[in-house]
């Protein structure tokens, strides 16, 4: 949905991308250094670090957009160049995910954390299934478009935008709470829906977040897949 803005934010960034253009830079370093970035970001989720782990994520997605900036400016761009970023933004959602799936290894900023538990901030389970959501939804449409010969396939009710703004959303709310407003909603209910939501392990709002990046993940996949096969014909 989000995706629809694309011309809007390619016509704003095109002054920033000319005087990137002009130092020199190339389109693909920046994309290698949005991965870099991911992977300290990944790394400050693990240990703990929610509010510096979200800033370093949000500036891959702020170099993301200098990347393309820059190809257009310098008329760089390149089929290889858009494998590449395709490439590593895969390897970034990964790092993001497994950041907040092994953390945190250390005391947190969140009063109400029960490290003494060891708690995770997301369970394994539902990382993996946004994870593997996430990357299946970016393999259908690269299979539609390259096997399939469509010209585009960006069908779906989540893309990657809407996707980052549900886990950004997730991280700020669990990091700057006062208290597990997740659990306060769900005491507002019979305990019996508590208990259920506690038995799915989805016991604080980002987890709340990653649940529902991995159900509209695997939606989105069915939605390409249908379109897919609605206009491909063999």
């Amino acid at each position: 949905m989000l995706g629809r803005l694309r011309e809007k934010y390619q016509r704003a960034m095109a002054p920033v991308g000319r005087a990137l253009a002009r130092t020199g830079i190339t389109p693909n370093a920046i994309t290698i250094l949005t991965l870099i970035v991911a992977v300290v970001s990944g790394y400050l989720f693990y240990v703990g670090s929610l509010l510096l782990g979200f800033i370093m994520m949000a500036l891959t997605v702020i170099l993301d957009m200098f990347d393309g900036a820059v190809a257009r400016a310098a008329n760089l761009s390149s089929k290889f160049g858009a494998t590449l970023d395709h490439t590593l933004d895969r390897y970034a959602e990964f790092f993001f995910m497994f950041g907040l799936m092994a953390g945190p290894a250390g005391p947190v900023g969140i009063p109400w954390w029960p490290y003494s538990t060891g708690d995770t901030f997301i369970p394994w389970t539902w990382g993996f299934i946004a994870l593997f959501g996430m990357l299946m939804a970016s393999f259908t449409r690269a299979k539609a478009e390259s096997v399939g010969g469509l010209d585009r396939c960006t069908v779906g009710v989540a893309e990657r935008q809407e996707k980052l703004l549900l886990q950004f959303a997730g991280i700020l709310l669990l990091a700057l709470s006062p208290t597990n407003i997740w659990m306060d909603i769900l005491n507002l209910f019979p305990e019996e829906i508590a208990q259920f939501f506690v038995l799915l392990q989805i016991t604080n709002i980002l987890t709340v977040c990653i649940v529902v990046v991995a159900l509209l993940s695997h939606v989105t996949v069915i939605q390409r897949l249908c379109y897919a096969h609605k206009m491909i014909t063999d």
